[in-house]
């Protein structure tokens, strides 16, 4: 069976790995001249089943009115942005209850440690460097209330297969001593042994890398012009450099999956929402973190990957807009600054990449995975803030369903025009 795999980032080369394991012909279009150098070049770098709450949680809709036109705002909404997401910010306030909220969350964890396994896995079998840690994360509090509040979402995810571990100052300074300095305005923590941290870049550049060992064709520095259809059925894709035939094609194309079905009358409801990041030579920072620390108060996260410091944080509904904005970059760096006061002195802007990518972000917060209603037409996509988290698990699902097998897990309920 021949294979497309639309979209060369962490899902869509997971997708075509899984699927050429399972025998089929595979080739994968992309119209970057590499895998991986959009969404999954500068994301967050953690693999965490710590951080599988949807955004569409209880409350969210009234912050998000309360924050616009605020440039530090954790997430900003863009008013341009309105008459273009009204639909989707329906299904999004919909997915708000606390009923709803608890279901996508549980979701999320199940995806999240199938697919950690399929990572730990993968990683097992290729040999593939991508600057893996494996010391854990650590979230902090500034209140014993905000403390709380979480461990009760943690709680009622532990039933359900989380790991997690309430600390006090103490035991958080000896599980990360670079907390030092911040420790006094600290309430405690929670620490995540199972999650782990990884470049996502280097990872999905290497499984690229071993698809191609295996057969996987690609066809790179190509543009998805449309999908072309016979009756009820996929019979190929329109590219830049040609029509490529296909029996079936798998769409993980993150944000850009929704304007490509879309003349098809197949609703895909993911809209983008900018992330940023800020990546930078670690250099003589001997007192950096030693593991992700992510501050529940100031919205950031810092992360080692490898010899390097990456700063996430930040989420703008703006459209397909990838431009940083300084404003919230520097937003961004004061909050982690106000942490780790020593940051400053080993930040050069002038040698950091400040990087913007889009997360793909569904009205529940869980990714969309399944058949759409045209034979052969296939999506996986809608991963939002954690694509990096759920890509090989999301594959690994999607492959199996592809190859007529049952799933190892119970994927998400469908979303849009896609069946599960």
């Amino acid at each position: 069976m021949t294979i497309l795999v639309l979209g060369a980032g962490a899902v869509g080369i997971a997708t075509a790995w899984y699927l050429k394991k399972h025998g089929h012909d595979v080739t994968v279009i992309e119209r970057q001249p590499e895998a991986a150098l959009e969404t999954s070049w500068g994301n967050g770098g953690v693999i965490h089943a710590s951080e599988v709450e949807p955004w569409s949680q209880p409350g969210m809709p009234m912050k998000i009115v309360k924050w616009l036109g605020k440039e530090n705002a954790p997430l900003l909404l863009r008013y341009g942005s309105i008459p273009h997401m009204w639909r989707w910010g329906l299904d999004f306030a919909r997915n708000c209850t606390p009923e709803r909220f608890a279901f996508n969350a549980r979701a999320n964890l199940e995806l999240a440690l199938y697919s950690l396994r399929s990572l730990q896995e993968i990683a097992a079998e290729t040999q593939i460097a991508y600057d893996r840690a494996t010391n854990g994360v650590m979230k902090i509090y500034r209140s014993k209330e905000a403390l709380d509040g979480a461990e009760r979402s943690c709680v009622a995810l532990a039933r359900h297969g989380l790991l997690y571990e309430r600390v006090d100052v103490a035991r958080a300074l000896d599980l990360e001593p670079a907390l030092k300095d911040t420790s006094p305005t600290l309430a405690g923590g929670l620490f995540f042994k199972r999650d782990e941290v990884g470049d996502c870049n280097k990872f999905t550049q290497g499984l690229a890398a071993q698809c191609a060992k295996l057969g996987v064709r690609f066809h790179y520095s190509t543009e998805i012009q449309r999908i072309e259809t016979a009756g009820d059925k996929i019979t190929g894709v329109i590219t830049s450099v040609g029509r490529i035939a296909a029996d079936q094609a798998v769409v993980a194309l993150a944000s850009y999956t929704t304007p490509l079905l879309k003349p098809l009358g197949i609703r895909i409801p993911i809209y983008p929402v900018k992330g940023l990041s800020i990546t930078f030579a670690r250099g003589n920072w001997g007192s950096a973190p030693r593991m992700p620390v992510i501050d529940d108060s100031r919205l950031f996260g810092l992360v080692p990957i490898g010899d390097r410091m990456r700063i996430s944080g930040s989420a703008e509904i703006t459209g397909f807009d990838t431009q940083p904005a300084m404003p919230r970059a520097e937003a961004v760096i004061a909050n982690a600054s106000y942490t780790f006061p020593e940051l400053p002195r080993h930040l050069d802007l002038a040698t950091a990449r400040i990087w913007a990518g889009l997360r793909p972000v569904s009205p529940a917060g869980t990714p969309i995975i399944g058949a759409t209603s045209l034979k052969g037409l296939w999506v996986n996509a809608g991963h939002g803030h954690l694509g990096w988290t759920l890509a090989c698990g999301s594959g690994r699902a999607l492959a199996d369903i592809i190859s007529g097998k049952r799933p190892e897990i119970t994927l998400p309920p469908p979303q849009g025009a896609v069946a599960a």
